[in-house]
């Protein structure tokens, strides 16, 4: 029997709109346009520049015909056109398809055939990778191939039609990009590994995407305007939804195209870094790097240890730093972190 509540109490636009981490960068580019975004070499980039550039991605995806679950692939470091990616992506109604740098062409080949990619986005250090993962396809659908260029890296080799910044440079800066149809709508392909046969495809929802983001906020108190160095892979659980939650908090990029003791403690003092994740093995790098390398980096920085039980002695190296450590548990099924030792 219907209830009072269920009548002439409709959804509108009015009262409802699908929950959706893009909603993130539209605010923040509205509220903070000028609060930096993006730190890559001297690159500095605010958030109403990183939305135009979203928005004109986004833009030029369509005008080649890329739309609604339609998958885009990404071969990238944590460099700015990775985060880009993660909202024009979505924007033009495309499945964001970040691939694992480390994997081998065949497992690369797979993943191209089996989420049925219509264009992936390459950085110049993974083209030898990537070309041979091409003549491996079986597909013979179409795929659009966009050369990223980065002066941190230097020249490489292009093996696609067009330059990401070319790209980029068709799409309109202002496009009117839409809220997807329903927050069930694919936002992100994601592959776990492949120990018992091919890669299982994870599809993640705009819902989820969103919802893991604020829960990252929630169980590490993230302040606004933190400052997170990209010490996770970005291809990683789309960096356990991290691009998206630094959105939300109106924070700040810092790339990094390698995870490196003398790299991550630079950043760490150059740029105010106050927040960065990774697995046991880049906590322990930075505990038994040289005492020299460490002077001047300041006690307070907080981490998020994931992806293996980390050892006693990193767990004390890192208190012995003054870095705060907060350790979760996850996989790719659930988004990156799930659960937290409290």
């Amino acid at each position: 029997m219907a209830s009072i509540y269920d009548t002439d109490l409709p959804r509108t636009e009015a009262n409802f709109a699908p929950f959706t981490p893009l909603a993130f960068i539209q605010r923040t580019a509205e509220v903070y346009p000028d609060k930096l975004a993006i730190v890559h070499g001297e690159l500095r980039q605010n958030w109403a520049q990183t939305y135009d550039r979203c928005r004109q991605l986004a833009s030029a995806l369509q005008k080649h015909g890329i739309g609604k679950n339609d998958t885009v692939a990404a071969m990238l470091p944590n460099t700015p056109p990775m985060v880009e990616a993660h909202f024009g992506v979505p924007m033009a109604g495309a499945v964001l398809n970040t691939l694992n740098t480390r994997l081998d062409p065949e497992a690369v080949a797979f993943m191209l055939d089996h989420g049925e990619a219509k264009a992936i986005i390459v950085d110049p250090e993974f083209a030898g990778i990537v070309k041979k993962a091409l003549a491996l396809r079986t597909s013979t659908a179409p795929l659009l191939v966009i050369d990223v260029e980065d002066a941190l890296y230097g020249e490489g080799t292009k093996i696609g039609s067009v330059t990401y910044e070319a790209f980029v440079a068709q799409g309109d800066a202002k496009f009117a990009w839409k809220y997807p149809a329903d927050e069930w709508d694919a936002i992100a392909l994601n592959y776990t590994s492949g120990t018992t046969g091919n890669p299982k495809g994870v599809v993640y929802h705009h819902r989820g995407a969103a919802t893991n983001a604020i829960s990252n906020i929630l169980e590490w108190d993230l302040p606004k305007h933190a400052v997170y160095l990209w010490t996770l892979p970005m291809f990683h659980c789309n960096g356990w939804c991290f691009p998206w939650t630094i959105a939300a908090r109106a924070g700040v990029n810092v790339c990094l195209r390698r995870v490196e003791a003398k790299a991550i403690f630079d950043a760490i003092r150059h740029h105010g870094v106050t927040h960065y994740c990774g697995a046991p093995i880049v906590h322990g790098l930075l505990v038994n790097a040289p005492d020299e390398m460490k002077k001047g980096v300041p006690a307070g920085v907080k981490c998020m240890v994931a992806g293996a039980a980390p050892p006693a002695s990193m767990i004390e190296g890192m208190e012995q730093m003054g870095f705060d450590l907060t350790h979760v548990y996850g996989l790719t099924e659930v988004y990156g972190p799930a659960t937290v030792c409290a």
